[in-house]
């Protein structure tokens, strides 16, 4: 898409941005430009929450039904999966691929754009997925309110992790792509802020659990973006930059870490 719209962004082109670039729900974009870009991708953990809510209700509704805690939980993780089309799990496998090639960068990314999925990528996506089915299914055992609130911070915080990869200090590994459109776009500022906000929010709903759950949520969210940051660096070093693949790769991680973090303690 060119851009048509030249000035700074509206909330709403910032909300479609954010919805469509980063969930299947049928948004329209109206602009791809840096402008639209810096506002999508502040406004990225509202979408994450929208899919996180999604997550948290399909394992409610499936305890509601009688089942157990561990089809709720493969139905809050296969939820997220859908609403992103698998992008993000296709991202981590690919990264995972590309750092455990052990190419130089050029050929790496090369490894990382193919169709197919290596043994790293395999065994990546497979832990991956069993850390976050087995996270949601002991928060849900625990109680509904503890699991669904799990979701919602897994969600938001994946997709902080997305916006902190935005700050001007990130470069884009290639010329084109998701990466290449949204690298850089937000102000250190913003980015700042909003690392600030999701833990706080976080602790705003873990506090339906009261104030260990609000801490607990909060230090979850902290955890999880702090492993992002570790693979965000990691990937800088090794491609010298983002790509699309590296958000959904970031996205996966923060929120495997924040899951695995709420199981702690």
């Amino acid at each position: 898409m060119t851009d048509t719209t030249p000035g700074r962004a509206t909330a709403g082109d910032a909300l479609r941005f954010a919805f469509g670039t980063l969930t299947v729900l049928p948004v329209r974009l109206t602009r791809w430009d840096r402008a639209a870009a810096r506002g999508g991708m502040l406004a990225a953990p509202l979408a994450g929450l929208a899919v996180g809510a999604a997550s948290a209700a399909a394992g409610l509704l499936l305890l509601a039904l009688g089942s157990g805690p561990l089809p709720a939980a493969v139905a809050a993780v296969a939820v997220p999966a859908v609403l992103t089309r698998g992008l993000h799990l296709d991202g981590l496998a690919d990264v995972a691929d590309g750092l455990g090639s052990g190419k130089p960068a050029d050929d790496a990314l090369r490894i990382m754009k193919q169709s197919d999925i290596g043994p790293f990528g395999v065994v990546t996506l497979l832990l991956v997925l069993l850390a976050q089915v087995a996270a949601l299914s002991g928060a849900y055992a625990a109680s509904p309110l503890r699991g669904a609130l799990a979701a919602l911070t897994a969600a938001v915080t994946a997709r902080c992790a997305m916006t902190l990869a935005c700050r001007p200090s990130v470069p884009a590994a290639r010329p084109e792509g998701l990466g290449a459109a949204v690298a850089g776009a937000v102000p250190a500022g913003g980015a700042a802020a909003v690392a600030l906000v999701v833990p706080a929010s976080c602790a705003a709903w873990g506090a339906f659990l009261g104030p260990y759950g609000a801490a607990h949520a909060a230090a979850a969210a902290a955890a999880g973006l702090l492993c992002a940051e570790l693979l965000l660096r990691r990937c800088v070093r090794r491609f010298g930059g983002v790509t699309g693949d590296v958000f959904g790769a970031l996205a996966e991680t923060a929120a495997t870490a924040a899951l695995v973090a709420l199981t702690l303690g």
